[in-house]
């Protein structure tokens, strides 16, 4: 029977998990020789490598001195933690991944806390520490400050400390000296991560993730945790509610480096991967056939934020994109909701809208722009925050945020969130720049980020985790600007909009096909203004000097979809098909808007 160790890589976003995999995965010798060193092998969805963070978890096994390791990739974001808790099931132990300079960070608190509550053994990897002014040692006394905080065991306490850059690829027990390659961390997985506890007894397999495979359809991916599983046995599927179902396996793989292989068994502790099933969900059990016994499902943080999702409604619907009906939309959506756990969705006040419930701004974004890219045509609202009613008290989501920038730019951070209700907690001086801790209410976090990055030249390096519900804070001030309101549908005209300049600011370029409703920019006061930008000039046989000026235009304010989402205003919508996003009124008709307005006064 082989050995086997199963391990979840986790840490904050942006401090090198997937490279670390991908070190492992070389140093076995499983990638292929033409596999450029530069990419990460881990990260294959676009989005994924557009945005390098990873979104969701993977899984890869690599074979050392005859042990095989299966390696869990998991998202280090905390609005992605339905993925982190789905993946901790399935390992005995966690490799956690610090920066040698940032330290500790909301993130790596986040995933750290879920670790210590599942109670698996970490071993402790100080990434980067080839920075020139990294503190790995003062990381170290961090990680162990923290663990204590987070009610740590003895045990867990007494962790190992691997140093290296995961980049160069090495590591070592002392960051001073430098090795080769990263056997030591190898060794120290191999040492301090238990095996896994061979129960026998009748098969129970948990489903913690699944895959889709166009050829055979869905697969349930989980790790046996007692008896073993064969091919072509005969099963009952447990699901919620103590509903049953008898089923029968026709193919089991197991990870094999980046791919799987076919076995005819599978043991206890091996994370396999399940072909043949029906109808099954993240969270039930394979059982046996005659004696099922059920394991208790995944449990997921409740959402924290909705949006609404509606189909595109505008003039421009159906020129991009290929799936624009509200079927369309339904049928993507449930699909999501199979494979994402923390993902809710309910239906809208009318039969084309839907209210998607969700972690974060980043967890509903990814959605929208994964369906985007698939050829979908969407209208999404804005971000609402979900409030809960506690003993009477009417209770809100609060963050922990953590900001580090410069020291010249603190004031300009500090003002910006006390403005919207975050509480500074603690200020800490790095060298030449400073740690700032608050405490934030969701809401006040939705806009806040684009915000910082202007006021701090785009030096501070912003992170924020859920922390819990708290009483309300009070209403938080929103955009102080109106917008800019197209009223006329045709192509903005540079003439038109050098006249306009004076008004705000524009968020669309000259000679962009736009339609009346759509919102073209930002006005310079607080109501919105209606314009008329596709005028041209009237043309004249009369010719003077300094008539013909050459329209002088700045360029537009351009949002990435985050951006949009947190930008627009409670009657707007962002329009989002495969090759353009807009954001527009959600009544196009100007009267329509002003008579809703009145009667609303």
């Amino acid at each position: 029977m082989q050995e086997i160790r199963n391990i979840a890589i986790i840490a904050h976003v942006d401090h090198g998990k997937t490279t670390l995999v991908d070190r492992m995965i070389y140093q076995a010798r499983q990638a292929r020789e033409q596999e450029k060193l530069g990419e990460l092998i881990l990260d294959n969805n676009d989005l994924e490598r557009e945005r390098g963070i990873t979104i969701l978890a993977k899984n890869v096994s690599v074979l050392y001195k005859g042990v095989k390791i299966n390696v869990i990739d998991t998202p280090g974001h905390s609005d992605f933690g339905g993925e982190v808790e789905r993946v901790l099931n399935m390992a005995d132990g966690v490799i956690l991944l610090v920066d040698a300079f940032e330290g500790c960070m909301p993130q790596t608190r986040f995933v750290l806390q879920k670790a210590i509550e599942m109670g698996k053994k970490p071993v402790l990897v100080i990434n980067k520490v080839d920075k020139l002014n990294c503190r790995p040692d003062e990381v170290q006394e961090e990680v162990f400050d923290l663990m204590f905080t987070l009610g740590a065991t003895e045990d867990q306490l007494d962790f190992r400390t691997v140093y290296g850059s995961a980049k160069q690829g090495w590591m070592s027990y002392d960051w001073r000296e430098p090795a080769s390659d990263i056997t030591a961390l190898l060794d120290t997985i191999l040492e301090v991560i238990p095996a896994p506890q061979v129960e026998e007894g009748t098969p129970q397999m948990l489903i913690s993730s699944l895959e889709y495979s166009p050829y055979v359809g869905r697969i349930a991916v989980g790790r046996v945790t007692r008896g073993s599983l064969d091919a072509g046995m005969n099963i009952t599927l447990c699901k919620r509610y103590d509903i049953q179902q008898k089923q029968k396996i026709k193919e089991i793989m197991v990870f094999d480096g980046l791919g799987k292989a076919k076995v005819e068994t599978v043991q206890c502790g091996d994370i396999c991967a399940v072909v043949g099933l029906e109808g099954f969900e993240i969270g039930d059990t394979i059982a046996d056939f005659e004696n099922p016994e059920a394991l208790p499902p995944i449990e997921v943080d409740e959402p924290t934020m909705s949006m609404l999702f509606c189909i595109n409604n505008s003039p421009f619907f159906g020129k991009e994109g290929k799936f624009v009906t509200s079927r369309h939309l339904k049928e993507r959506l449930d699909k999501e909701l199979e494979k994402n756990l923390a993902l809710r969705v309910k239906d809208g006040l009318t039969a084309d809208s839907f209210v998607v419930y969700g972690r974060g701004v980043l967890h509903l974004s990814v959605l929208i722009e994964t369906m985007r890219r698939e050829g979908f045509e969407l209208q999404v609202g804005q971000p609402k925050v979900i409030d809960k009613n506690i003993n009477g008290v009417r209770c809100e989501p609060i963050e922990h945020l953590t900001i580090d920038l410069p020291e010249d730019k603190v004031g300009a951070a500090i003002e910006l969130t006390t403005r919207r209700k975050g509480a500074l907690l603690h200020m800490e001086h790095r060298e030449d720049r400073v740690h700032l801790d608050f405490d934030i209410p969701s809401r006040g976090i939705i806009g806040l980020r684009s915000n910082l990055l202007t006021a701090t030249a785009g030096e501070a390096v912003v992170a924020h985790r859920f922390k819990g519900y708290e009483p309300y804070k009070g209403e938080i001030e929103k955009r102080n600007n109106g917008s800019l309101v197209a009223i006329e549908t045709g192509t903005a005209v540079a003439y038109a909009m050098d006249k306009l300049q004076d008004r705000g600011k524009f968020i669309i370029f000259p000679g962009e096909e736009i339609y009346a409703g759509q919102v073209v920019g930002e006005h310079s006061r607080v109501d919105d203004l209606n314009i008329n930008i596709c005028k041209t000039k009237k043309l004249t046989n009369v010719r003077a000097s300094g008539t013909d000026e050459k329209a002088q235009l700045p360029p537009p304010l351009q949002f990435s979809l985050e951006e949009m989402l947190e930008y627009i205003q409670e009657d707007e919508l962002v329009e989002v098909t495969p090759k353009s996003m807009r954001i527009r009124k959600i009544y196009l008709d100007e009267n329509e808007r002003k008579r809703r307005k009145n009667n609303a006064l």
